[in-house]
């Protein structure tokens, strides 16, 4: 080896960045949004109110929330040429491929591209917030070749993404529910993508890449993608019935179970809890509560014989199913929360930035002797 270091697996317990907007205490199964524990936040204040919050580090009065709502409402419309663009994809295309695409385009449409100030970050960032979640539903709806369902300006970000993807306005269960799981999803700490936006940003690139590349990330399954596959793992199984025995195979074959465990948390996902009380009003009032029964019996087996708790993705789930969103699109409506927290890094990263650049330990042979190739 040519350089000396223990290098950590994965970047494990190594900082990465100083940050005031959220902190995942995993000893604790603690979230905190800029001073907010989740739970506090949960259920109380709209994700209206917490992406102000990331964004302005306090929460906004009845006046800068308005403000807010009305922005955010104005950049709704997309440019035609980028609903060209997603209306040429190929109808199979997965949604993340497509949003991460869209995003991307969307850049190219954006005349204030040149402008970096810190004022034109701002519009940015909250320009993508408000125009990801139209992105996702024109998709949605062109490749089940339905009429796009254009902006409702009056309705709020979980109201109107629901009201696009279904075309007509959703219940104030439904629209409550959704607007929960954006909370719940905004940010969390130094995340696989969230890393990727910063580091993008980090090299002065542009609000558009920085969130491209966080969606790129975010579609793997090891980190969004794992809540398509607790409905997938739900659907295999089948029934109630045969939970027991399913679970008791995997462990047997030691196959990860979807939905289980945390990278960080080593005790309950403090997101997860709110989502369960969800998906148990849903299941109740839809009349199939086998989802949920079935991840209840999951969740209460891997803890008896693993000691590990359900996380977010668990019961985010049971929800968005609950709700009649397609499986493919639980991944998207994930991208379209965390949005407010990626932008919020990206403002934070270029407010006192640094080019991140770590180092890696060399440990291939050295002193090799190129062989003629006629020799080889």
């Amino acid at each position: 080896m040519s350089n000396s270091g223990n290098p950590t697996k994965g970047l494990e317990g190594v900082v990465a960045a100083s940050t005031r907007l959220s902190d995942v205490r995993g000893d604790v199964g603690q979230l905190i949004y800029c001073g907010y524990d989740i739970n506090e936040l949960a259920g109380k204040v709209s994700y209206e109110e917490v992406v102000f919050l990331l964004h302005h580090n306090h929460l906004p009065n009845q006046h800068e929330l308005q403000e807010l709502k009305q922005t955010l409402s104005q950049f709704r419309e997309l440019p035609q040429g980028v609903i060209d663009i997603i209306c040429k994809l190929p109808k199979d295309t997965p949604p993340m491929h497509a949003l991460r695409t869209a995003v991307s385009v969307l850049g190219c449409f954006d005349t204030t591209r040149d402008d970096e100030s810190q004022h034109s970050q701002r519009r940015k960032a909250l320009r993508l917030i408000s125009q990801v979640p139209i992105c996702v539903a024109y998709f949605h709806r062109y490749r089940q070749g339905l009429p796009l369902v254009h902006p409702n300006y009056a309705l709020g970000e979980a109201a109107n993404f629901l009201y696009m993807i279904n075309g007509e306005k959703p219940t104030s269960e439904a629209e409550s529910t959704m607007d929960m799981c954006y909370v719940l999803h905004a940010d969390h700490g130094m995340n696989a993508s969230t890393f990727s936006a910063r580091v993008t940003i980090a090299t002065l690139s542009d609000m558009y890449s920085a969130i491209t590349s966080a969606i790129g990330t975010l579609k793997g399954p090891l980190h969004g993608g794992a809540n398509e596959g607790v409905i997938k793992m739900l659907q295999e199984i089948g029934s109630l019935e045969k939970v027991d025995a399913f679970v008791q195979d995997c462990l047997a074959q030691k196959k990860k179970i979807m939905g289980i465990g945390h990278r960080v948390y080593k005790t309950l996902d403090p997101r997860a809890p709110h989502l369960k009380r969800m998906a148990q009003i849903l299941s109740a009032k839809l009349g199939d509560p086998k989802w949920i029964q079935m991840s209840e019996r999951i969740a209460e087996i891997m803890l008896k014989e693993k000691h590990l708790n359900a996380n977010v993705d668990f019961y985010s789930a049971t929800v968005y199913y609950s709700l009649g969103i397609p499986i493919d699109l639980f991944t998207p409506i994930f991208a379209i929360a965390r949005t407010s927290g990626w932008t919020a890094n990206v403002l934070e990263q270029l407010a006192d930035n640094r080019l991140i650049r770590p180092q890696s330990v060399y440990t291939g042979p050295v002193g090799l002797k190129v062989t003629p190739i006629e020799q080889r």
